[in-house]
C-alpha cells in the first residue's frame, strides 16, 4: 500500500495476506503469511461463537444487534453504551442504567462501558453466567472463557497454537500467535459453516448474519467496517483488529481473508481489504462507488486541499 504526496511515493506499507477456501487450503497470498502475528480485535467473531453455540445468547435473549455488538470494536456511541449497560443488567452484572445514562446525556464517558471491547466482555460474561462458571479474573488465560477460546482458535485455525507467544491485549484478555493463514483459515470455516459441528455451524451462520444486518453496532458512526459492510449488503463481513490486522467473511464465496500490515498501519489494512474483496468480484458498481472515500482515502492537507492519497501500489495483483 503506498501513501503519495503530488508526484512521489511517500511511504509504503508492506501487507502479508492470505485467502482462504472451505477446504482450509490457500487460494492466493502475498508476503510472509506463515509467520505468526497476534490477530487482536479480529476474532471477535469468532469469540463470539461460545456465547451463540453454549445456548447463551438465547438463555438471556439477545437480539442480533446485541451478538453484533459482542463483535465490535465500537467508538462508545449512546447506541453502544446503552445496549452494553441493559445487557449486563440483564445478566445480574449490577450496571446502575440511571447513572450511566445521566453520564451519557452529560457528554462523559469514564466508565468501562464506552471501552471498544466491551460489548465482547459483556458475552464473556454472559456465557460464564450461562455455563455457571465464576465471572471472577474470566480475563485470565487459565479462567475456564478464555481456555476455551483458544481451544476454539486453534481448532478454527487448524494450527496448534498452544505453544505460540502470548500477551496481553488492549483490553486486558489474553492474546495467542496465530499465522495469517490460520487466522483466514479459521473466518474460512465461519463463511462456509457447513464444516463445524451443529451448535458451532448455527453460531458462525447467526453472528455473520447479526454483524452484516447491523453493522452500525460493530463499529459506528463512520468507521471503516460500518461503511464497508453497510456497502456490501450483506455479502461479506469485515472486521479490523489493532495494529493493522484486518479480516473478512465471504459466505458465497466460502473464503476467509486475513492480512497483516507489518508496520501496524491501520490506514494501509483498510485500503488493502478493501482490495482484496474488490479482487473477489464480491464488491459491485453501487458498493464500489459508496466505499471510495474509505477504499482509497485520499491526504488533505491543514487547507482542506487533497495533496495525496492511500491506495494499492500498481500491480499488486498481477
Amino acid at each position: 500500500v503506498e501513501v503519495t504526496r503530488g508526484d512521489m511515493v511517500e511511504s509504503r506499507h508492506a501487507v502479508a495476506a492470505a485467502i482462504v477456501d472451505r477446504e482450509g487450503e490457500i487460494v492466493d497470498s502475498w508476503g510472509d503469511v506463515e509467520r505468526r502475528v497476534y490477530p487482536r480485535s479480529s476474532i471477535k467473531p469468532l469469540q463470539a461463537i461460545p456465547l451463540v453455540a453454549s445456548g447463551a445468547a438465547d438463555a438471556y435473549g439477545l437480539a442480533p444487534r446485541e451478538i453484533a455488538l459482542a463483535c465490535a470494536s465500537h467508538i462508545g456511541q449512546p447506541m453502544h453504551t446503552e445496549t452494553v449497560a441493559k445487557w449486563l443488567g440483564r445478566i445480574g452484572c449490577g450496571v446502575d442504567e440511571a447513572a450511566h445514562d445521566d453520564l451519557v446525556r452529560a457528554g462523559k464517558t469514564c466508565t468501562a462501558l464506552h471501552n471498544n471491547c466491551s460489548g465482547k466482555h459483556t458475552g464473556f460474561l454472559t456465557t460464564a453466567k450461562h455455563l455457571k462458571e465464576r465471572t471472577a479474573g474470566y480475563i485470565g488465560a487459565g479462567h475456564p472463557v478464555q481456555q476455551r477460546l483458544a481451544r476454539l482458535l486453534g481448532e478454527l485455525g487448524g494450527e496448534d497454537i498452544s505453544s505460540s507467544e502470548r500477551g496481553i491485549d488492549g483490553c486486558g484478555i489474553p492474546v495467542l500467535g496465530m499465522s495469517t493463514t490460520a487466522l483466514a483459515r479459521a473466518m474460512a470455516r465461519m463463511a462456509a459453516p457447513e464444516t463445524l459441528d451443529k451448535a458451532q455451524a448455527d453460531a458462525a451462520r447467526r453472528i455473520v448474519a447479526a454483524m452484516t444486518s447491523h453493522p452500525e453496532m460493530v463499529r459506528g458512526t463512520g468507521g471503516f467496517d460500518t461503511r464497508f459492510m453497510t456497502a456490501g449488503r450483506g455479502r461479506f463481513a469485515t472486521k479490523t483488529g489493532a495494529e493493522g490486522v484486518h479480516i473478512a467473511i465471504v459466505p458465497e464465496l466460502g473464503l476467509g481473508v486475513a492480512l497483516k500490515v507489518e508496520d501496524g498501519a491501520g490506514r494501509a489494512s483498510d485500503v488493502a481489504i478493501a482490495a482484496l474483496l474488490d479482487r473477489l468480484g464480491v464488491i459491485d458498481d453501487r458498493a464500489r462507488a459508496e466505499i471510495a472515500a474509505i477504499a482509497r482515502p485520499a491526504i488533505v492537507n491543514a487547507a482542506g486541499r487533497t495533496a495525496g492519497e492511500v491506495c494499492m501500489a500498481a500491480g499488486w495483483d498481477e
